[in-house]
């Protein structure tokens, strides 16, 4: 895949994932004006959608499977009725999920004018700017840094944005976590995006060696990239001594996943909440026309330890709680770990009184959650 491509394709990722985290920072299909669409229309969407799968999607089998599937409905007319943008991108969305089972894969509409791409693939100066302007308004998805009682970091992310746009908030908060003697990454509202930040913030919490973190398949080109931990950071290091521990839940997904997945595999990380989503194939966004278009996975992850990925799957967790525990089991899980090195008196009744006070809120969570 060509570089601009890659570029405008993490972009587009890195948007729709973080729409997805965030429902309430963007105007899509759930909240904006519907639009009325007569047969011409919902032909064209219907025959572009299918063009860009049979083009791009990253199983070439399985978008010749989706074609016959939408075919058939189309010659059984269970399309003619429906007079909605909204309905029609959701029915066709849900029409393609059942035959590739991929989350990833869906349609979509936008009540203004989707902007024609440029012929070389690469956002204008507009584009671009606008969604750095929209990735400013959620710190780049960095919705808090903090630490906790034991010295234990806290870190909610809520998307992996561009690393050349996230890139020196990833550096404040890891030097704000790098003297914590524990560290967890919230990602229960995690959606996703841009792979390069994930190896970002996953070379903090390794030492300066190499480590292979994961591979990307791309139909287009037919090529293959991999992500490597970077040999420098700017700021401090986490290094790979403390104990890590990441949250998840049934939201995390994408890149969130591939995070998830990598540490997991790595034996880097205790993960500790629900299985996630399951959706392991990149892509982009394809425009069809003025109002459609349709979000075509055209790669997918392969693991250079499990040679699979997590799509359709999810990430089990080591220890599974319900995800609005998940943050508590985990401090009391980090505190203990922390507890065994301590060797201060003083520091030694500290941690323990914060580990009681967490686990009683803990244990209430567990009898209002009980039916």
């Amino acid at each position: 895949m060509k570089k601009k491509r890659v570029i405008g394709t993490l972009i587009a990722l890195a948007a729709a994932m973080l729409i997805s985290a965030h429902p309430g920072l963007a105007q899509g299909p759930g909240n904006q004006p519907d639009l009325t669409i007569d047969a011409a229309t919902r032909t064209a969407v219907i025959e572009g959608a299918l063009k860009n799968l049979n083009d791009y999607y990253v199983f070439p089998e399985v978008a010749k499977k989706m074609d016959q599937a939408i075919r058939e409905r189309v010659g059984r007319k269970e399309y003619d009725q429906i007079t909605s943008a909204r309905a029609l991108s959701q029915k066709l969305t849900e029409h393609f999920q059942e035959v590739s089972h991929d989350k990833h894969l869906r349609v979509g509409y936008s009540a203004e004018v989707i902007p024609v791409p440029s012929g070389n693939g690469e956002p204008t100066a507009e584009e671009r700017e606008r969604f750095l302007g929209y990735l400013r308004t959620t710190n780049f998805g960095f919705e808090k840094v903090e630490r906790l009682p034991g010295n234990v970091g806290y870190l909610d992310l809520r998307g992996f944005t561009p690393a050349e746009f996230g890139a020196e908030t990833v550096v404040a908060a890891m030097n704000f976590l790098a003297n914590t003697d524990a560290l967890i990454v919230d990602l229960r509202r995690n959606g996703g995006g841009d792979p390069a930040m994930v190896a970002l913030i996953s070379s903090y919490l390794f030492g300066p060696g190499p480590v292979h973190l994961n591979d990307l398949y791309w139909r287009e080109g037919d090529t293959t990239r991999q992500w490597w931990t970077l040999p420098y950071v700017p700021g401090k290091r986490y290094g790979d001594k403390k104990d890590v521990y990441v949250l998840t839940s049934r939201r995390t997904f994408s890149a969130a996943e591939e995070f998830t997945y990598n540490l997991k595999n790595l034996k880097r990380a205790t993960i500790i909440g629900e299985t996630t989503g399951g959706g392991a194939h990149p892509g982009g966004t394809r425009r069809i026309n003025d109002h459609f278009q349709v979000w075509v996975p055209s790669g997918r992850a392969i693991n250079p330890y499990s040679k699979t990925n997590w799509e359709g799957t999810g990430v089990k967790p080591d220890v599974e709680v319900p995800a609005d525990q998940a943050l508590k089991v985990a401090q009391v899980a980090a505190m203990n770990k922390v507890l065994d090195k301590v060797t201060d008196p003083e520091r030694k009744r500290a941690i323990q009184g914060a580990i009681e006070n967490v686990q009683k809120e803990l244990d209430e969570m567990k009898k209002k959650s009980t039916p």
